[in-house]
C-alpha cells in the first residue's frame, strides 16, 4: 500500500510540475519593467512596450516581430530604415518583450486589435509601411487584407502564413488541450534555449539578442502566449487575405533566407501564386534569424524594392 500511495505521489508531482514552474516565474509588472527602454501605452487588451525610432516626421514603418522574438529583434533592421527617413514604430506583442502577458486565443483579431489600438494611440492615420517578420509577417498580412486603405506597402521576412510542417509533436502539441499544454510547459523552455543557444556562435546586428530571446523564459506567460499563437495565427495559411492585398494594388516585397529551416525558401512559389506582383528576394547564406545575422542585407533589399516600386519598374 505504502509504494502504491508513493507511486501515486510521484506521478502528481510529474503532473503538477510544469504548472507549479510556470507560477513561479516572474509575472509582467512594474518590476520588470524597470529596465524597459522606450514607452508603454494602456490599450484595449492590456500594456504595450512600443519605441519609436528615426525622425520625427518621416513616413511611419511598423515592424512586428515573430512568435518568440521580442521586438529587439528588429533593432538594426530599424537603424537602417531610420537612416532612409523612415518613422520607424516597433513594439511587442502580447505575451513577449515588456508587453502585458494577456490571456485567451491568439488569433488574427487578437493581434490586429493590438495594433489598431496601438496606432490609435499614437495617432498614426493611413500611408503607412507594415513590416513582418515570421508570424508577424502573417500578421500585417491579416491586417493589411482587412484595412487595404491605410497601408501604402507590405514587407515581408521570412513570413508566416504560407503552410509548413511543424513535425508530429508539435502538432499533438498544438491539438490536444490540457496534455498539450502540459508538454509545452514541460519541454518547450529547452527546446527555446537549445534553439536560441545554437545561433550564439552566429554574427549579429543586434548585441545580446541572444540573451534576449532566453530571458523571455523567466517571464510568467510566455510559453503559454506561444502555445497560444500557435493554436490561434499561426495554423491557417493566408491565401485569401495575399489574394485579396494582390487585388488591391498594394505594393508587397517578401524576403527570405536561403538556408531558413522554419520558414523554407519554396514558400517563396506559394507567394508567387497567390500574388504575382510581389517582388522577392533571397539572402545567401541567411537562416531564420536573418533579421540580426544579416540586418544590412535586409536594408540593402528594401532600399532597392522601393527605389524600383518608385521608379515603377
Amino acid at each position: 500500500m505504502i509504494w502504491f500511495l508513493i507511486f501515486l505521489f510521484v506521478i502528481g508531482l510529474v503532473a503538477i510540475w510544469p504548472f507549479a514552474r510556470e507560477a513561479m516565474r516572474q509575472p509582467m509588472n512594474d518590476a520588470a519593467r524597470q529596465d524597459a527602454p522606450g514607452e508603454f501605452a494602456t490599450l484595449s487588451q492590456g500594456v504595450t512596450h512600443f519605441r519609436w525610432i528615426g525622425p520625427a516626421r518621416g513616413p511611419v514603418a511598423v515592424c512586428v516581430h515573430g512568435l518568440t522574438t521580442p521586438s529587439m529583434v528588429w533593432d538594426a533592421v530599424a537603424q537602417g530604415l531610420a537612416l532612409m527617413g523612415f518613422r520607424v514604430l516597433v513594439y511587442d506583442l502580447y505575451g513577449r518583450g515588456y508587453s502585458d502577458r494577456v490571456p485567451g486565443l491568439q488569433d488574427q483579431d487578437f493581434f490586429i486589435r493590438q495594433l489598431d489600438d496601438l496606432l490609435a494611440a499614437q495617432g498614426v492615420q493611413d500611408d503607412i509601411t507594415l513590416l513582418g517578420y515570421s508570424m508577424g509577417g502573417a500578421i500585417v498580412s491579416a491586417y493589411t487584407a482587412r484595412n487595404p486603405g491605410r497601408v501604402r506597402r507590405m514587407i515581408l521576412l521570412a513570413p508566416a502564413g504560407m503552410g509548413h510542417d511543424l513535425g508530429k509533436l508539435a502538432k499533438f502539441t498544438r491539438d490536444t488541450p490540457i496534455l498539450g499544454d502540459w508538454l509545452m510547459l514541460l519541454r518547450y523552455p529547452a527546446l527555446h534555449k537549445k534553439g536560441t543557444e545554437a545561433e550564439r556562435a552566429l554574427p549579429t546586428e543586434v548585441a545580446g539578442i541572444i540573451d534576449y530571446q532566453q530571458a523571455e523564459l523567466g517571464k510568467r506567460g510566455f510559453v503559454p502566449a506561444v502555445l497560444s499563437s500557435m493554436r490561434g495565427i499561426l495554423p491557417r495559411p493566408l491565401e485569401q487575405e495575399h489574394r485579396a492585398i494582390s487585388r488591391e494594388g498594394i505594393s508587397v516585397m517578401a524576403i527570405w533566407g536561403r538556408d531558413d529551416t522554419v520558414i523554407p525558401i519554396s514558400a517563396m512559389g506559394r507567394l508567387a501564386q497567390w500574388n504575382r506582383m510581389a517582388r522577392q528576394d533571397v539572402i545567401d547564406g541567411a537562416g531564420h534569424g536573418l533579421t540580426y545575422t544579416h540586418a544590412s542585407a535586409i536594408v540593402r533589399a528594401i532600399e532597392a524594392g522601393i527605389a524600383a516600386e518608385v521608379a515603377g519598374d
